[in-house]
């Protein structure tokens, strides 16, 4: 198996494990290595301060009595000892250290402690006279391992002063057991660390992780019982408040829209029942004439067929309208185009007044571009034309005007009443005056929409001379934009 797969399986092992699993984790392997980095460097420096001290001790010695007692041993009349006398140290002192001298031919006399101490090539050198002093670790025969600072001597002899090296020694079990137990304490210490360390990682974990699974638990609730009035605690302005937040908003967004679309739906079976009732009657009579042979008067065939031609139109524009208002809002059905809104506005009168004999229209149109839906905008103005046609009186006056970007189209009609203004764009909202006309209250919402996707705004205000009057602003220009080669 190569190295990256044998990564890779305690990586994915760690990726399956809980989030607070994984943080506890990481705390408790961040605090370790940590501890681990201190409790190293504690143990090396204490071990180096020690080894200073007992080199400075043994440095002392070699100024100290250390000196008399090698002349002692020179000067005696039993001449250089091998090994350490049976019996005990007849030159004993109260030095604490292993002591012998070392000869330039190699010979070792012992002068004080439990042994002859091996004669190492640095020891040598210093007996010869080639180096001052040396500083090193041997290891006797018995196994014990020593410090040995090893200077060079003068010794008065009869026959003149003699070159030798001086040896003086301690065990290194005088640094090395408090080393031990140091290193235990050390280790008991790291290891309490680590296990609190990885407690407390957990506790944080859990702590800070409460409002996760708080939302988690909303979610999990929304998704089985699609209930959107959950809330969420969202205390504080650290980023778990800040995705409560956001969730709380989304909920509520996906509530309003759920609440719409039902809303939507209510009102199109409403709307939808009386043509389908109406033509459902019309056909149904009209049936029942050709199974019983007795067939309807002419005149009222003609107006039984032009019932129904009229309860289809009705039906037609009413899906049509839906169909605009179910796109998204940010879902344009058309390209966007620069396009000349006194010519469409020109164009929607014209289709107008076919529907408005009686009625006498004007319009004022100036020039103005607009960088929008043409088709769309077009229907936006023959529905606002249409209400002014629909709450006319007979002989009334119908004005279209188009100035600086704003289009106002204004009837001599009853006027809608303060209360009822803002309604007057919502869904399926009619006006209770208005409930007997044709139409299905889809007309300004329409407008409204088409004038937002243009970048522009509806409105519909009482006229001061009487009647309504409907206004779209528009941001665009008098002249077009010059055209990109």
């Amino acid at each position: 198996m190569s190295p990256s797969g044998l990564l890779g399986a305690p990586a994915a092992r760690f990726r399956a494990l809980p989030l607070r699993s994984r943080l506890a984790l990481l705390v408790a392997l961040a605090v370790a290595v940590a501890v681990a980095a201190v409790a190293v460097a504690c143990w090396f420096m204490v071990r180096t301060q020690l080894r200073a001290q007992l080199d400075d001790s043994l440095r002392a010695i070699s100024t100290d009595s250390a000196a008399t007692k090698a002349n002692q041993v020179l000067e005696s009349q039993l001449g250089c000892q091998q090994s350490r006398p049976p019996g005990g140290d007849r030159f004993a002192s109260n030095l604490n250290a292993s002591v012998q001298l070392v000869l330039p031919n190699g010979t070792a006399c012992w002068v004080n402690g439990e042994g002859v101490l091996p004669v190492t090539g640095a020891d040598l050198a210093v007996a010869r006279g080639e180096r001052r002093s040396v500083m090193h670790d041997v290891t006797t025969t018995g196994g014990t391992e020593m410090r040995v600072y090893t200077l060079a001597a003068r010794v008065d002899q009869a026959g003149g002063a003699q070159l030798l090296a001086m040896s003086i020694a301690k065990p290194l079990g005088d640094i090395d057991k408090p080393l031990n137990t140091l290193a235990w304490v050390l280790l008991f210490v790291s290891g309490i660390g680590v296990v609190g360390a990885g407690a407390a990682g957990l506790w944080v974990a859990r702590t800070g992780l409460r409002p996760v699974d708080e939302l988690t638990g909303a979610v999990e609730h929304i998704a089985r019982t699609e209930d959107l009035t959950v809330r969420i605690p969202d205390e504080g302005e650290d980023e778990i408040a800040r995705l409560s937040r956001s969730f709380n908003s989304m909920t509520a967004a996906l509530a309003s829209a759920r609440d719409r679309q039902a809303q939507l739906i209510a009102d199109a079976g409403h709307e939808l029942r009386t043509p389908l009732t109406s033509l459902r009657t019309n056909i149904e009579l009209l049936a029942r004439s050709e199974e019983t042979g007795r067939p309807l008067p002419p005149a009222d065939r003609a107006e039984l067929m032009a019932s129904v031609k009229a309860q289809m139109t009705e039906l037609a524009a009413l899906i049509g309208d839906l169909q605009e208002l179910s796109r998204p809002d940010a879902a344009p059905r058309g390209a966007l185009e620069v396009v000349a809104l006194h010519e469409i506005a020109g164009s929607a009168l014209s289709r107008v007044r076919l529907r408005g004999p009686e009625l006498v229209f004007t319009a004022e149109l100036e020039p103005w571009y607009v960088r929008a839906e043409g088709a769309a905008l077009e229907r936006a103005v023959v529905n606002v034309l249409d209400n002014a046609v629909k709450f006319s009186p007979p002989g009334g006056t119908v004005e279209l005007t188009l100035h600086a970007g704003e289009l106002t189209v204004r009837d001599q009609g009853p006027g809608i009443p303060a209360e009822e203004l803002p309604h007057v764009f919502e869904r399926f909202w009619r006006s209770p005056s208005a409930r007997a006309l044709p139409g299905s209250g889809l007309g300004l919402s329409i407008v409204a929409r088409t004038a937002a996707g243009a970048g522009g705004t509806a409105e519909l205000r009482r006229a001061e001379a009487g009647g309504t009057e409907a206004v779209l602003r528009l941001p665009g220009a008098p002249t077009p934009p010059p055209e990109v080669p």
